[in-house]
């Protein structure tokens, strides 16, 4: 079956950006004229996606601002013969955002959030969850949504799957390492080796935070939100807990070009080939 709704965690200081990020929220820093979360979303309504659930700071609004109507922008774009910029600042149609507020002084890490939504997905339903800091560039103008779910919804494939991107082996040591190995025609999740060396490495496979789960996995996001790691709940050790209790995950390589803006090189590196993309 495939989703129409997607979890974008978002929340977070975003300190690998500050000082920007005590000002702007890091999933609005903008690539070209765009804020990042928002090559998110096009993709994925391009895949049929029509619900979307952004987990945000409390109390913050920018993201908010964003996805609403602006009257007096509108109004001001029509009194001065701008009318052209109005698809611009206009919303998507036909969707629905909602805003679920992550407290800033609790429980931190990357399986809150998708905790926090547990109310909002019905059992039988599955959904995408989609880090909000992280793109993928298709020059071909296909979705990578639409690509991974394409293959992630074929018969046959297990309910849940996730997305994997290709790194340089010199490079491993930077990223967590998907451990697969082949089943039924496609990769079956093992683990995750976190920054291995080279020689350690299971693979050259990055975990690109990426993934479709099934109602199921909320039964191990509650224990998940029981497993302090580091000081932080990690969707990592959730999936695992998932895998190891007999679910299969697929993992599925990459269609388009991964931009990672988490950090300022990458930000960088996002802005000056969507420049030059031409596209």
């Amino acid at each position: 079956m495939r989703p129409t709704k997607a979890i974008i965690p978002v929340a977070g200081y975003g300190t690998r950006r500050l000082p920007v990020s005590k000002a702007l929220e890091k999933c609005m820093l903008p690539v070209l004229n765009r804020p990042i979360v928002d090559y998110i979303v096009k993709d994925c309504i391009q895949a049929g996606i029509k619900e979307f659930y952004f987990v945000v700071n409390q109390g913050t609004t920018q993201l908010k601002a964003y996805y609403q109507r602006d009257p007096t922008l509108e109004a001001y774009l029509k009194r001065n013969h701008k009318e052209g910029l109005l698809p611009l600042v206009t919303p998507p149609q036909d969707c629905t955002f909602h805003f679920v507020e992550q407290p800033v002084d609790k429980d931190y890490g990357t399986t809150v959030p998708v905790w926090l939504c547990r109310e909002f997905i019905k059992p039988g339903e599955n959904m995408l969850v989609i880090m909000g800091d992280q793109f993928f560039l298709n020059r071909d103008g296909q979705s990578e949504a639409a690509c991974f779910l394409e293959t992630a919804t074929k018969p046959g494939m297990p309910a849940s799957a996730m997305l994997a991107v290709e790194v340089p082996h010199k490079d491993v040591s930077k990223y967590g390492i998907v451990s697969t190995k082949p089943h039924d025609g496609y990769e079956l999740y093992g683990h995750i080796v976190e920054k291995p060396s080279v020689d350690e490495a299971p693979t050259n496979l990055n975990n690109a935070s990426f993934y479709l789960f099934d109602y199921k996995v909320f039964e191990f996001l509650e224990a998940g939100m029981r497993k302090l790691n580091h000081g932080e709940y990690y969707i990592i050790d959730v999936l695992n807990d998932y895998a190891a209790a007999g679910n299969n995950v697929a993992v599925i390589r990459n269609h388009g070009e991964y931009l990672d803006c988490g950090n300022t090189e990458g930000w960088l590196r996002a802005n000056n080939t969507l420049n030059t993309a031409k596209i």
